[in-house]
């Protein structure tokens, strides 16, 4: 292995708590602290159940600021349809479905190095999308992530969300 080919030093978590993000980029928020003392590490509010097109923006973003994502696991469950792996800007990731509750994602970059990603509904109103995602970023966050979105019903209720715009 060449010098060129040998993986850098392992990415911390970003010191920048927002970043703008344009059109078709992947709503993500990740803790600000490189200690990961919090149970979770970030939040990702996909916009649809639609794997194909929610999981290639997430992945980059991820890589942007992580370094190369090779795993990604999902509840089946909680998705249209769940593939094996995907290949996102000219690097294989794979899909692996657990039973873990359609609320969590877990990363894993490198052979061993988990992250464990809230996991916000699609539906979910603007305002507690958020609320959820910056609970969940918290270093002294203690709750998981079925339990946030628990909390965060019970404080705004089950109100549904505005419609959607037609395409």
């Amino acid at each position: 292995m060449t010098d060129s080919e040998s993986p850098g030093p392992p990415r911390l978590l970003p010191d920048a708590v927002h970043k703008a993000v344009g059109p078709g980029t992947a709503l993500l928020r990740l803790e600000t602290t490189h200690a990961r003392e919090g149970i979770l590490d970030g939040a990702w509010w996909p916009r649809s159940r639609d794997i194909g097109v929610e999981l290639p923006p997430l992945i980059s973003a991820l890589t942007e600021h992580l370094g190369p994502v090779a795993r990604v696991g999902l509840d089946s469950s909680a998705w249209d349809e769940l593939p094996t792996r995907l290949t996102v800007d000219g690097r294989v990731v794979h899909i692996d479905s657990f039973p873990v509750g359609d609320d969590t994602v877990l990363v894993t970059r490198g052979e061993r190095d988990h992250f464990s990603l809230l996991l916000v509904p699609p539906d979910t109103a603007p305002d507690a999308a958020r609320a959820a995602m910056a609970r969940a970023v918290r270093a002294d966050n203690v709750s998981e992530a079925g339990q946030i979105l628990i909390d965060l019903a019970d404080v705004v209720g089950d109100r549904p969300s505005p419609p959607s715009p037609p395409d």
